[in-house]
């Protein structure tokens, strides 16, 4: 199979790699797309438009927290606050594309941001796995994004009607995904890192500033002190 770039091989080995590495999501997609699902009949989307948004944002964590937003009436100020806060919950890919950097620096854009366009956290941490581990084939983060992408749109279809059927999503714990998701992510990056005390703080903050302030601005800020207390604690490099 041809090659995006000499150094970085592209195979179908490499697809079929990046698709048993996310195989363990696929259960969680399904489960967090009832929830997303839920709140998208409650909030009165069609079916059209909930696959419609699963494919575009492909983001289940600020497709929550918008759904969560979503209002009958709009103004221009309140989209520009749903869009707002979806970017901040989304900024985390900005970093996990860069650490992917290092290793598809020399593969043609073409082929790198169409992958990085349907990347999700289930397809950064197994792809930044197999390459700390010394694999190099592209074609892993390419299999693994564009299958749970695939995995995300399906997951919206039963999970739109089922979802539907569900009055109170805290009620069945569907809230809770969030949370596990995201400490699935976690761990092996604490794993890999170390560095406990950035994210301790952020969570801290993040935890205060809800309970002391409406809507959410706790996102900004457990992000903005977890930003600072990495930066505070990270040695500076010698001259």
């Amino acid at each position: 199979m041809n090659k995006p770039a000499d150094a970085i091989p592209f195979t179908l080995d490499g697809v079929r790699t990046g698709v048993r590495l996310c195989l363990p999501f696929v259960p969680g997609y399904f489960l967090f797309g009832a929830a997303v699902g839920a709140l998208a009949a409650q909030k009165g989307l069609t079916f059209a438009e909930a696959l419609l948004m699963n494919a575009i944002v492909c983001a289940a964590a600020s497709q929550m927290v918008a759904l969560e937003m979503w209002r009958a009436d709009w103004t221009w100020l309140h989209v520009l606050a749903v869009g707002g806060v979806a970017a901040m919950v989304n900024l985390r890919f900005v970093l996990s594309g860069a650490s992917l950097r290092p290793w598809l620096s020399p593969v043609r854009a073409g082929f790198v941001y169409p992958a990085l366009g349907v990347l999700t956290d289930g397809a950064w941490a197994a792809s930044i796995r197999y390459n700390a581990e010394g694999g190099r084939d592209f074609g892993v983060l390419a299999g693994s994004s564009v299958f749970l992408w695939l995995t995300w749109i399906t997951a919206g279809v039963p999970g739109y009607w089922l979802g539907a059927l569900v009055t109170n999503p805290r009620a069945f714990g569907l809230d809770l995904l969030i949370v596990f998701a995201f400490t699935a992510t976690l761990v092996p990056i604490l794993k890999r890192t170390r560095q406990f005390m950035p994210f301790a703080v952020s969570g801290f903050v993040a935890l205060a500033v809800s309970y002391l302030s409406p809507g959410y601005w706790f996102i900004a800020a457990g992000a903005i002190a977890g930003a600072l207390a990495a930066a505070f604690k990270t040695p500076k490099a010698a001259p």
